[in-house]
């Protein structure tokens, strides 16, 4: 990838920084999809993540537009997990690619026009490999671990985090994987500009409280635009 498309790619990455809650419909949390989705929004997430394994597709859909609906009311991103057709479909911001998905280079030109592209990546060769994709942000994990889905991969760590941040610059990296609210800071400090939490939220009792918890872990100007009206930070 030349310097100057990775600099574009990191323009639209960076408006993904922040914190992911990613939305799962998995039938072991409390809450469904929705009743997370509407938590997270209500608890200042900076980014919404649509992971729906288990929903029919004309049921995800109708679901996908008002969680639309309610991201934009609050100044939100919207990323849809894998299906960039459901993506385009409820104007999504992004979708996002895991290794086992369709590939980034498949994409269509006129996909990648309308919506942004995120990628997941566990190793460090999948965050070298990515470099040579149309991807605008990478997530890297999982960090400390995770029970919310078998990646097959152990507990990467903060040293590994690093090398990734480095490794993929200028285009952002959200560290994912058993990330508490008391190790944003430290996760911050690697470089990565985004935390994503599934269990976190989805699993928690209260889930605007829990999303809540880790916007207020989040340096000054995060969390000044996580709770700014919504009309100010479209416009911004």
């Amino acid at each position: 990838m030349s310097t100057r498309v990775a600099h574009t790619a990191a323009a639209r990455g960076e408006r993904f920084a922040g914190l992911h809650v990613l939305c799962d419909d998995d039938p072991r949390w409390p809450h469904s999809l929705l009743e997370q989705a509407r938590a997270a929004c209500d608890g200042g997430a900076h980014v919404l993540q649509l992971r729906a394994k288990h929903t029919p597709d004309r049921a995800l859909l109708e679901q996908a537009r008002e969680v639309r609906a309610w991201t934009r009311d609050v100044g939100a991103m919207l990323v849809m997990n894998d299906r960039f057709d459901c993506a385009l479909a409820c104007e999504a911001d992004a979708v996002h690619l895991g290794q086992s998905d369709l590939p980034p280079t498949a994409l269509p030109e006129a996909v990648r026009a309308r919506i942004a592209v995120g990628r997941s990546t566990h190793t460090l060769e999948e965050a070298r490999v990515s470099n040579d994709e149309p991807v605008d942000y990478v997530a890297f994990g999982p960090v400390f671990g995770t029970r919310s889905k078998d990646t097959g991969f152990d507990a990467r760590g903060l040293r590994a985090l690093e090398a990734v941040v480095e490794c993929v610059a200028p285009r952002p990296v959200v560290a994912i994987g058993g990330i508490t609210a008391d190790d944003v800071s430290r996760v911050l400090a690697t470089g990565a500009r985004g935390v994503a939490v599934i269990s976190a939220v989805a699993g928690a009792r209260d889930a605007a409280a829990a999303t809540a918890g880790f916007v207020a872990r989040w340096p000054t100007g995060a969390r000044a635009m996580a709770v700014a009206p919504a009309e100010s930070r479209r416009d911004g």
